[in-house]
């Protein structure tokens, strides 16, 4: 069925901060410093990982893709934002509208899936060292990789049919800055019954089954670091998934954060766009910076891609 058919709605309109107009300044030159050092910092975590050779395990692998998706994920909202910022057009098509909240879903269920398995990764390597190569092989890796990619814009396919499948005839001002379901579906005038339940079986399942993954995964890691009797193997051990487990922290508790806050006695929506905004972005910036920090792999690869460029330049 046509969707153009089904609805007089042409284009939304993306409120953002539109109500807090003495802080578009402010937050334009705050986003644009935090959307640089995002590129930057995953630009170089990825830089460092395919030309240091030591790096290219299915560990790092996976932290490959996590970067992408912590260049992509901002890149789907941030630009679209900086210029509602600086502008009084707010406007996004229905096709553009739709288009973000596809990438925008899947992106981040592919996040989701991929927290999972670095989980599932780091499991192997505590609990099975000595299988460690053998269960994660480069094969097995790229089969896994495929499957959170294909498994998180499937599941985005899925939500964004049935969300602009709906009919749009009243208000079409989105209360949020960019296009999410929640807040679109709002919009809709006629019945949301299959969308909800949607979101509450399909997301449900693959939201809760990866939370388990990781989960389960660390109680095991846990369990397993406790029972090596000395201290420089408890703590050897802990070093390779302390990153990891400080992006899953990260990921959740922003994330719970963020859906719990609209709850409270002291809700207001503008304060929700904002701490929505601020943890959208700010998360993806942190991730390179908790991993450079606390790995000291990929500390030494960016040391050394750094050197090789500063001495290519003064050459």
């Amino acid at each position: 069925m046509d969707v153009y058919n089904l609805t007089t709605v042409t284009q939304f309109i993306l409120i953002g901060l539109s109500d807090l107009p003495e802080v578009c300044y402010p937050l334009f030159m705050v986003f644009v410093i935090i959307y640089q050092i995002t590129l930057l910092g995953n630009g170089a975590i990825l830089l460092a990982i395919v030309t240091e050779r030591k790096l290219q395990t299915p560990m790092y692998y996976l932290l490959a893709n996590l970067s992408l998706l912590d260049i992509f994920c901002p890149s789907a909202t941030v630009p679209k934002l900086l210029k509602n910022l600086l502008t009084e057009d707010h406007s996004i098509s229905f096709v553009g509208c739709a288009l973000q909240l596809y990438f925008l879903v899947g992106l981040v269920g592919t996040e989701v899936f991929l927290l999972a398995v670095m989980a599932y990764d780091r499991y192997v390597a505590i609990c099975f060292p000595l299988r460690y190569s053998l269960i994660m092989t480069k094969v097995r890796c790229v089969q896994l990789l495929f499957g959170t990619w294909t498994a998180g814009f499937l599941n985005s396919f899925l939500h964004t049919m049935s969300t602009f499948s709906l009919s749009f005839c009243k208000s079409n001002r989105v209360n949020q800055y960019y296009c999410d379901i929640p807040p679109v579906v709002a919009l809709s005038c006629s019945s949301t019954y299959v969308e909800e339940m949607l979101i509450l079986v399909v997301g449900g399942i693959l939201g809760i089954g990866a939370f388990l993954t990781t989960l389960i995964s660390y109680i095991y890691i846990v369990s397993t670091i406790l029972k090596i009797q000395s201290v420089e193997g408890k703590r050897k051990a802990f070093s390779t998934c302390a990153s990891h487990l400080l992006v899953v922290f990260l990921f959740y508790g922003t994330a719970i954060f963020t859906y719990i806050v609209p709850f409270s006695s002291q809700y207001s929506p503008a304060r929700d766009r904002l701490i929505s905004m601020l943890y959208a972005v700010i998360t993806p910036m942190l991730n390179p910076i908790i991993y450079s920090l606390r790995n000291t792999e990929v500390k030494g690869a960016l040391k050394t891609v750094f050197h090789l460029r500063m001495f290519s330049q003064k050459a």
